[in-house]
């Protein structure tokens, strides 16, 4: 049972600070502070470790298979993200069809770890629902103000 439990809150926190990290970095391009966007996208990468620690335990705890599925899509966006703004830094926000399925994996991943957290209960449920709320409107209003 403990270990049900601090794996549940362990999705919770995770999802917490994606999303955090997340409205903290469209808040700085909405400053044109953009650099400083990057050492907040830093701290969504380390999430990747608590991510695949529960993925490994997942088995253990008899996850659904819709569970693989919402980290899983998380971790693609992670590694999408990885590869396109921080390894090969391509300007791809300029090109209509890649921002239209960098966008979709962003929210498949964001939204699937709304799940995650629910896991941990109400409470963390109604944290994460308004967290992703607000992060989903940032993301649509500094896309419009900056292009990004």
């Amino acid at each position: 049972m403990h270990m049900l439990y601090y794996t549940n809150l362990l999705g919770a926190v995770v999802t917490i600070i994606l999303y955090v990290s997340a409205i903290l970095v469209f808040v700085v391009r909405l400053i044109g502070k953009s650099e400083i966007g990057h050492w907040f996208g830093s701290i969504e990468f380390l999430m990747a470790i608590p991510m695949l620690y529960l993925l490994f335990k997942a088995p253990e705890l008899n996850r659904p298979a819709l569970y693989y599925i919402q980290i899983g899509l998380m971790l693609s966006w992670l590694i999408a993200e990885a590869f396109l703004d921080y390894f090969y830094k391509v300007n791809f926000r300029q090109v209509r069809w890649i921002v239209i399925v960098y966008i979709t994996l962003f929210f498949a991943g964001t939204g699937g770890m709304l799940g995650v957290a629910a896991n941990a209960g109400r409470g963390w449920s109604m944290i994460t629902i308004i967290l992703f709320l607000v992060m989903a409107v940032l993301a649509f209003v500094q896309r419009v103000v900056t292009g990004m």
